[in-house]
């Protein structure tokens, strides 16, 4: 069993970051997908969608849920997951962050969580 990973974004974020990193990595070694957020979404049927797909990706490993923009929808409505100790929600999903989690796929989540915000804040830098 490995960890499940779900990306809840604006728009296509999630979708684009996972299609690219899935390029680059050649496949997906964890259960990934993405659930795109717009303007227009009604948050019940959101929050609905999220309980479905958490329940799908998890298999028993936990999941871990990476949001673009702490405080926005994409974030505030991962509140349908309650506070669950199989899940670990993170906000300012990058591409160097998704590339860390999917590259250190065999770890347990609260170890994948931490690779994910190290994986961020050092894919930051200004040249």
């Amino acid at each position: 069993m490995s960890v499940g990973i779900l990306l809840i974004t604006h728009n296509r974020i999630g979708a684009e970051l996972l299609e690219t990193a899935t390029r680059m990595l050649g496949c997906c070694p964890l259960a990934a997908m993405a659930i795109d957020v717009h303007e227009q979404d009604d948050p019940d049927q959101l929050r609905q969608q999220i309980l479905e797909s958490a329940a799908r990706l998890n298999e028993g490993a936990g999941l871990l849920v990476l949001t673009d923009l702490y405080g926005s929808t994409p974030a505030n409505i991962t509140d349908a997951l309650g506070r669950r100790g199989d899940v670990r929600v993170l906000s300012g999903v990058n591409l160097p962050m998704l590339v860390r989690v999917l590259n250190y796929c065999q770890l347990e989540l609260a170890a994948l969580a931490e690779k994910a915000l190290s994986g961020g804040r050092d894919g930051v830098l200004g040249l």
